[in-house]
This record gives C-alpha cells, sequence and structure tokens, in this order.
C-alpha cells in the first residue's frame, strides 16, 4: 500500500494538502500518516485541529513513498521547523518530495531544488534562502512542476499539486482523473 506523510505545521494552509488526503485516502487506498513538529496537535489557517499520528522525527523514509508539506503561516510569523535534513533524507532515499506554497521556499533552503525544475509563490521567495541555487531551474507558471520525483507548487495550485504527486506515485489512472476532474472543474 502507498503511503504518504504530510508534514504539517503550525498555521499550515490546511486547502493545500486536502484534496491530495481526500482522494488519495477515500478513492485510492493511499495510507495518509500525518506528523507535526512534536507529534503534538496542530491548528490550520482556517481553525482545523488536527492531532497528528507522529513527529516529524519519527517520518521514516524508508517507511514512505512520499513527503508532502503544505505551506502556511508558519513561515511568516517565524514558527516553521527546518525541514533540510527531513526532505533530504526523503530525497536521497529516492521518495517523492513535495512542497507547496511557504514549503517549496523550505525545500529551496533545504538545497532540494537546486538540481530540478521547480516552482513556488515566487523566485524572490527562493532566492531569499541561503541553500539555494536553483534559479536557472525555476519555472514562474501558475500550475505545479514536477521533476526528478520532486514537486512544487505555488499556493493557489492545490489541483496540479495534488495532480502530479499522484502521478509521480504511479497513482494517476482513470478513477484519480476523473475525481480530480470533478474538484478542478470550475477551473476549466
Amino acid at each position: 500500500m502507498t503511503r504518504i506523510a504530510i508534514a504539517l505545521t503550525p498555521h499550515f494552509a490546511d486547502w493545500e494538502c486536502a484534496l491530495l488526503m481526500a482522494v488519495a485516502r477515500s478513492y485510492l487506498g493511499v495510507e495518509i500518516v500525518t506528523a507535526s513538529p512534536d507529534g503534538r496537535t496542530v491548528t490550520s489557517m482556517g481553525g482545523l485541529r488536527v492531532t497528528p499520528d507522529l513527529a516529524h522525527a519519527a517520518l521514516d523514509p524508508q517507511a514512505f513513498d512520499a513527503l508532502v508539506i503544505p505551506g502556511g503561516l508558519a513561515w511568516e510569523k517565524g514558527e516553521a521547523p527546518d525541514f533540510t535534513s527531513l526532505a533530504a533524507d526523503f530525497k536521497t532515499a529516492g521518495k517523492v518530495v513535495a512542497g507547496i506554497c511557504a514549503a517549496a521556499s523550505a525545500l529551496a533552503a533545504a538545497g532540494v531544488l537546486n538540481n530540478v525544475a521547480h516552482t513556488g509563490n515566487s523566485l524572490a521567495s527562493h532566492k531569499q534562502q541561503a541553500g539555494y541555487r536553483g534559479e536557472a531551474l525555476y519555472r514562474d507558471q501558475p500550475q505545479a512542476v514536477s521533476h526528478a520525483g520532486v514537486i512544487t507548487a505555488p499556493g493557489n495550485s492545490p489541483v496540479t499539486f495534488t495532480t502530479e504527486i499522484l502521478r509521480a506515485l504511479g497513482l494517476w489512472g482513470p478513477e484519480a482523473e476523473a475525481e480530480l476532474a470533478v474538484f478542478s472543474r470550475e477551473h476549466s
């Protein structure tokens, strides 16, 4: 069974991971495991209180197929954990690593975007990260970018973010396509 680790932060953007979690779990039989920095409850930007399954430190890349990090206000508030080792460990293990919104810049900070095509909220936000050297590979577009198992998206793109993660995990097929078509119909 495919397993996806969702690494939440305080004030995470609940809509950025909700579609992926719902489609993957409810329609495709994927096991979704949530984690917070210390394993304690976190509250999303929308006020959704999530009691995670475990702490970030307990996320073993060998036990998962993907690490997904939604964005949110933790970065703006100075409360975001450092994802450098977690993201690097998943990437080194050949697992899918995905970040949307501010979390795409967290992947930039971790150096994960230096050798893959990617996007995010803006190139300027990535360039503020000391570990970022991937400017030539940045794609300024409103849809997710997937390259070599790394998926990034600006915060306005949860549909293409979900689609690219499912594709990278080999889960894209008629059922996934049908479900995403329903949820993204207003954007057609």
